[in-house]
């Protein structure tokens, strides 16, 4: 568990994403570093392992990234610092609420040149619903979680792929997601994607069948505001217009593909017709994959 220390981690296990590893990659020549931070200097509190297994989610879909998880067996045991300590897994029903603020660290671009930060990088970043990221991308599932700022200028980059979106919970460090894919970096209105951890207990615990991992049930407090976003991909104009026109709808975010709006013979101009409290707002869909970089 997190914030507890011991002299050896029993927990020989690592989660990362299908892009970094490739889902039939051979263990062979991969090394994991714990407790690093300068990528060009001296890591006087760094410890080291060969990866000795490699364990990717028989149902990983490349054309959109659903199950984007893979574990990594270490060769040998770990022994606890106060540099390095294991952190804990969401669990099977765990909430994520918009608008909880998660953490995500990494060593990737931090500009839109191709460089690499050195040290190591951390972000804090408010969670977005599955329904208000799905406007947007239009193929995000419930073993997807999304983060980011709707103005954009935060967010996680090419190079930190695999790598911990975390939120602390009283004295633990959770873990909510594995860095996945996005639209490019930081640009408004494209949330980071991350596979959700809370998703693959069962599978996790499969096999990870001795000394497993500390799950730990995340609850998010209040109301989920993403329960007031509806992503409307195949829905005819004049069929949005009806839905909300409805009296009982007073506040109400439709996003929409800008190309199927267009389609139908609107432009963003047709959002006038809509009743007081309801937003349209028309996007593209153009996605790139969070491609991890070497």
């Amino acid at each position: 568990m997190a914030g507890q220390f011991a002299d050896v981690l029993q927990f020989l296990w690592g989660v990362s994403h299908q892009q970094s590893v490739g889902a039939d990659r051979c263990p062979l020549g991969f090394t994991v570093f714990l407790g690093r931070q300068d990528q060009g200097g001296s890591n006087p509190n760094e410890q080291s392992r060969t990866i000795s297994r490699i364990v990717c989610h028989p149902d990983y879909s490349g054309s959109t990234n659903d199950n984007d998880i893979c574990l990594l067996q270490l060769s040998s045991a770990v022994t606890f610092t106060d540099y390095i300590a294991p952190v804990c897994l969401a669990a099977d029903g765990s909430t994520f609420n918009s608008g909880i603020i998660n953490w995500v660290t990494g060593w990737g671009t931090t500009s839109p040149s191709p460089e690499s930060a050195d040290i190591l990088q951390e972000v804090d970043l408010p969670i977005v619903g599955n329904r208000e990221c799905d406007c947007s991308y239009g193929r995000i599932t419930n073993n997807m979680i999304c983060a980011g700022l709707s103005a954009g200028g935060k967010d996680s980059c090419q190079g930190d792929s695999g790598g911990p979106l975390v939120v602390k919970q009283g004295p633990q460090w959770v873990q909510s997601g594995v860095v996945s894919f996005g639209q490019g970096c930081a640009l408004p209105k494209f949330p980071g994607v991350y596979a959700r951890v809370s998703e693959y207990q069962a599978w996790i615990n499969g096999i990870i069948t001795t000394n497993q991992p500390g799950f730990v049930d995340f609850r998010s407090g209040g109301i989920n505001s993403d329960h007031n976003h509806v992503s409307i991909l195949s829905f005819s104009f004049y069929r949005i217009l009806h839905l909300t026109n409805r009296g009982d709808i007073s506040h109400l975010t439709i996003i929409i593909p800008y190309p199927l709006l267009s389609l139908n013979g609107y432009s963003h101009s047709s959002s006038t017709h809509l009743s007081s409290g309801v937003q349209l707002i028309c996007m593209n869909q153009s996605v790139q994959k969070r491609m991890y970089q070497s």
